[in-house]
């Protein structure tokens, strides 16, 4: 059997900074154009003379997408749904305008949806965001005494929205790829790391990068097809070649690593490393990173007697020729891998039976109002980002409360000292717009290389950018300021404290009640994968056992940095642990045919232990 997986380790500082100056393909690009939409943001804002300019540049950066197709849909979706949220305010704005209890009772009402949308629908990346524009709007207007221009006001938080969703209609489609070419360049980097496990499989860095792909799963590439058959721009049957392409990808991979890992595990075998196959992988993977795809893949020879470089070789041939050509277009088609999991609604299954969506609710909205008295009791107007954190910082578990907390109050305090050292350094030597934007996108740069790095530090790389923006951009063009920095820094700081309180004081939920239901779905995919009747579709499940897989590692690693008295009542964590270890070698195993039947008797092990 393949050599177990690499424990789960916790966010160190060493592990973090790895993860912040980790070169990953495409990182760079992409980090450069959500730099270039904020910037382009902050440009229209300032022509439009749009007050509080920081949140249409923060909506942008919560906002942005990879390629152009998704982020021309996002934008428009938004927008479409903000204006119906903008009805709703209206008459909120009538009803409560000059009647402080009632703003109160509206802002905790609206909190609490949004929240909720968050914790129980497929809003949960926009709902956060809705809910930040709308609160804030609601409290500003709730400080505007004069119905003419709490009217103003209104139509000001439509622009809080539009703005962003112009600029990601507008610029995406020129400055960013199509989803076909970032797919065609995640299956040559599949390749390229298949080939390089190969040919140097005792390479640690590479394992770690092999791992970091095969829990991605498939999930995003198949996305990226369903976005590329909506433009309408492809035929159909180069669509249906990139979705036979795409399973197999992350399989060649998946038996890479095992063959590397097998490798290491016997270092006194010398074998020589199967040149004609690693040639072939790399051809392939220069073709597809041009944007096409090769057809007529020779099989190569391998000289090891290795059944996972055996069975890599067998997945070539067939690597772009789907066994039959669909009729239906290239949307429907991306939809196939999926099909073993029955479609979702809007809502989660559980919405209405599982009482966690209403508690994290009543906490989101606990920790609003809490800051929203604090800022009202201290009449300190610019302490008001702390009600904007509270719904930025917002998490389900203990874990990840105190896994993030760290990246938090390490990005606000970075993204605090680089507004303070430009205000102090910079702006007084700006005298013109073009040199103003040019600190905007260096600060937004730095936000956006780390967002667009590893989910884990993803989270500082927002908090950067809202201390950046909203302690910078306060009215129109530069500023000096320090006041406004200062207090939003402390706004920020106090609204991630208010947070951390709430959720860890009040119904808290630990990550560790939560990982036998996510061992409970890794096990019952694998069983997918182990019955899949068609080679195909065994390398579809592979990919979701990896997915499931991923979620289970993070809920394990969330409750392994949880407070000490609750750590003391996990007997079992490190059972888990080695039951993801073996669960993320028999994936591989399965997929070798002389293996399988060894690895579908250990499964039935797993099954006993976890029951």
């Amino acid at each position: 059997m393949a050599k177990p997986a690499t424990n789960v380790r916790p966010l160190t500082a060493s592990r973090i900074w790895r993860l912040i100056t980790e070169r990953s393909p495409g990182r760079g690009t992409a980090a450069l154009r959500m730099a270039a939409a904020c910037t382009v943001t902050v440009l229209v804002g300032e022509i439009w003379q749009v007050p509080d300019l920081a949140v249409p540049a923060l909506v942008t950066m919560a906002l942005w997408q990879k390629d152009r197709v998704t982020n021309v849909l996002a934008g428009l979706a938004v927008n479409l749904l903000f204006g119906l949220i903008i009805l709703l305010m209206f008459g909120l704005v009538r009803l409560t305008l000059d009647h402080p209890m009632g703003l109160a009772i509206a802002t905790a009402l609206l909190s609490f949806g949004f929240f909720f949308l968050g914790s129980a629908s497929k809003l949960k990346p926009v709902a956060y965001m809705l809910g930040l524009v709308v609160v804030y709007a609601m409290i500003a207007i709730g400080n505007v005494p004069v119905g003419e221009l709490a009217t103003r006001a209104l139509l000001y938080a439509d622009l809080f929205i539009l703005v962003p969703g112009a600029v990601m209609v507008c610029l995406a489609p020129f400055i960013c790829p199509s989803p076909k070419t970032l797919l065609t360049r995640a299956v040559a980097n599949h390749l390229r790391l298949s080939a390089a496990l190969l040919r140097t499989p005792e390479n640690k860095e590479q394992h770690d990068q092999a791992k970091t792909l095969l829990r991605e799963g498939i999930k995003g590439m198949m996305l990226s097809l369903k976005m590329a058959g909506l433009e309408k721009l492809w035929r159909k049957q180069d669509l249906a070649c990139l979705q036979q392409a795409i399973p197999r990808s992350a399989g060649v991979l998946a038996l890479a690593h095992a063959a590397a890992c097998n490798t290491t595990e016997a270092p006194d075998r010398h074998d020589a490393p199967p040149e004609e196959l690693i040639a072939t992988l790399l051809e392939m993977a220069d073709i597809f990173q041009k944007g096409d795809y090769p057809t007529e893949i020779p099989h190569p020879a391998v000289p090891s007697a290795d059944p996972a470089l055996i069975q890599i070789a067998s997945l070539l041939p067939d690597f772009t020729q789907p066994a039959r050509n669909p009729d239906r277009d290239g949307e429907q088609a991306s939809e196939k891998p999926e099909e073993a999991s029955a479609p979702s609604g809007f809502f989660a299954p559980d919405v209405w039976t599982n009482p966690d969506h209403v508690r994290f609710a009543v906490k989101g909205t606990a920790s609003v109002m809490l800051s929203y008295f604090i800022f009202k009791i201290l009449n300190w107007d610019g302490i008001h980002t702390c009600i904007i954190t509270c719904f930025i910082v917002s998490l389900p578990t203990m874990g990840e409360m105190v896994s993030k907390l760290t990246l938090r109050i390490t990005g606000a305090l970075t993204g605090g000292a680089l507004a303070i050292l430009s205000i102090i350094f910079v702006m007084p030597h700006l005298t013109n717009i073009a040199a103003f934007l040019v600190l905007i996108f260096a600060g937004s740069l730095l936000a956006a290389w780390v967002k667009s790095g590893d989910e884990r530090i993803a989270y500082a790389g927002f908090q950067i950018g809202l201390a950046f923006f909203l302690s910078d951009l306060k009215g129109y063009g530069p500023t000096s300021d320090m006041t406004t920095a200062r207090d939003r820094i402390i706004g920020i700081l106090l609204g991630n404290f208010i947070t951390y309180a709430v959720f860890t004081s009040f119904w808290p939920s630990s990550a560790y009640d939560k990982i036998r239901d996510k061992l409970s779905a890794t096990l019952k995919a694998l069983h997918a994968q182990l019955a899949a009747p068609t080679e195909q579709e065994r390398l579809q499940r592979a990919a979701s056992v990896q997915t499931a897989l991923a979620q289970t590692e993070r809920m394990i690693e969330f409750a392994s940095v949880e407070p000490v008295h609750l750590r003391a009542r996990m007997e079992g964590l490190a059972a888990c642990q080695t039951m993801t270890n073996q669960i993320a070698s028999l994936t591989e195993e399965a997929l070798i045919p002389a293996r399988r039947a060894a690895a579908s008797a250990q499964l039935a092990s797993l099954d006993k232990m976890l029951s």
